[in-house]
């Protein structure tokens, strides 16, 4: 349904040499998502394995780059589990919804129908969660062991730029999102290029992010946003894709709220007319 770059592409910090992250989602055959049509009862009995992601790491395209080819990593969820991790503010989850449009690589409507309402999933738990995603990266400096490409950067800069520039990446994002309510994933592509080049030492990047928090704190308590996920909105959104691609969803799902909805519709009709009857 849906599948756009992302990584250091969708943020404008690539070089040629960058590898290609894919991520997306797909609609699995109804009965994987709804196992009672296929007679399986919920708590009994072993239940069939049912779809959540994809994943393929290292595929090589021995075309791409005029024949010095390119590797790719590509992730895709079921429409649930993508539901999910955005509802929760994942940061990869909504940065995939974000991208340029450049990026893009394929969407049908329903992939269309996600992405433009993708400002619904946003909520002040992405403040918790981008922040948790990016003191990991900061833990990553001091503890991981760099290997390969990654050595070669601690040994020209002194620590990982890379898991630096993913920090202030993230805490930029989370910013953008709590202020403006919408998120523009290349706007700081210049500074992160530069942290990339090696241009902030160590004890900047921590000073920086020291400052950082209480400003997102204070930019939290004062977000307009809602606290929580709406969550019966975002239910909706959900079946409608799934109404969108399978069709009818009679005896798949009850929807209380359509049926409350048409009860009140009656009654006003009738409320209307009482005159007349």
């Amino acid at each position: 349904m849906y599948e756009t770059i992302m990584g250091s592409v969708a943020f404008g910090v690539s070089g040629d040499s960058s590898d290609m992250d894919i991520y997306g989602f797909a609609i699995p055959p109804k009965d994987d998502l709804f196992p009672h049509l296929r007679g399986e009862i919920a708590g009994f009995g072993t239940p069939h394995r049912r779809f959540e992601q994809f994943e393929a790491h290292h595929v090589v395209d021995p075309d791409a780059l005029g024949g010095s080819g390119r590797s790719h990593d590509l992730t895709i969820y079921s429409i649930v589990k993508f539901f999910q991790l955005a509802m929760e503010n994942n940061p990869n989850i909504i940065d995939s919804l974000f991208t340029p449009a450049t990026c893009v690589l394929h969407c049908t409507a329903v992939g269309s129908l996600v992405r433009e309402r993708r400002r619904l999933f946003l909520h002040k738990g992405c403040w918790p969660k981008f922040k948790g995603y990016a003191y990991a990266q900061l833990h990553k400096i001091a503890t991981k062991q760099p290997v390969g490409k990654r050595a070669s950067l601690v040994g020209d800069h002194g620590y990982d730029v890379k898991f630096a520039y993913h920090v202030v990446r993230l805490l930029g994002e989370v910013e953008m999102i709590l202020i403006e309510e919408d998120l523009d994933l290349q706007r700081d592509r210049e500074r992160l290029k530069a942290i990339r080049r090696g241009e902030w030492t160590l004890e900047r990047l921590q000073a920086w992010c020291a400052e950082k928090e209480g400003q997102l704190e204070r930019a939290c308590a004062e977000s307009r946003l809602r606290a929580l996920p709406d969550e019966e909105t975002l239910r909706r959104l959900l079946l409608e894709c799934l109404e969108a691609h399978y069709g009818s969803l009679s005896g798949c799902v009850e929807d209380p709220d359509r049926a409350v909805a048409a009860l009140k519709t009656i009654q006003h009709e009738l409320d209307r007319v009482r005159d007349i009857l």
